[in-house]
């Protein structure tokens, strides 16, 4: 069976979603952010009182319409897997997101990621949320390993690619059902994960995907 296709950021616009329809890839990754009591669906970060979103690379007028993820599930009601990152250090995103989810997608599947695990605990009160936590950095996959070991049971876990050996997704899969890595948006990272027995390739590239859908 092969991995997961996920098509990274692609909900963050309703055109990058249609381009995840076309391609046909299982589920479309956004980054979900809970500002001044909206959801909105972006990935570029307010700059607190000032004009602008930025990300390391790139600005933008704060003034912009943003997408809400109330939005985005209306899009994407007819069959869209959608994976949520809860961007933040509050749990308040999760409790949002549960909130808005029983009022407009009662009973889809959604799956809840991130960084801030509580955040993601809040999200996955709902039955039909289910939690995929997060490492980005060596620090976060000790956490993480303990947190499998001794917590609650989670869908799956999504771990950056260099932190991904063999013996890490053996120990990974034998505590989860999925474990999904990223970047991979090259051929040569997708042959790599796909070796080391990884179950959801998380990518931006579109040939990448279309590649792994083929497989």
């Amino acid at each position: 069976m092969r991995p997961l296709a996920v098509a990274h950021r692609a909900g963050n616009s309703l055109a990058g979603l249609r381009a995840a329809h076309e391609l046909g890839v299982d589920v479309v990754e956004c980054d979900v952010h809970h500002h001044r009591g909206r959801l909105e669906v972006r990935h570029l970060k307010t700059a607190g009182p000032l004009p602008f979103l930025w990300d390391r690379w790139e600005l933008a007028s704060a003034r912009a319409p943003r997408l809400g993820l109330a939005e985005l599930l209306d899009a994407g009601r007819h069959g869209t897997t959608f994976m949520l990152d809860l961007k933040g250090r509050r749990t308040g995103a999760g409790v949002a997101v549960a909130r808005l989810l029983h009022e407009v997608a009662p009973g889809s599947p959604v799956l809840a990621c991130g960084r801030h695990w509580p955040s993601v605990a809040a999200a996955a009160t709902l039955p039909w949320v289910r939690p995929v936590l997060s490492a980005r950095n060596r620090a976060e996959l000790a956490l993480l390993h303990r947190r499998l070991e001794d917590g609650p049971a989670v869908h799956g876990v999504s771990v950056h690619r260099d932190l991904l050996d063999p013996a890490t997704v053996t120990r990974l899969a034998a505590r989860t059902e999925v474990v999904m890595t990223w970047p991979v948006n090259d051929l040569a990272s997708l042959d790599t994960m796909q070796a080391r027995g990884v179950t959801g390739i998380i990518s931006d590239e579109p040939e990448v995907l279309a590649e792994l859908l083929r497989r």
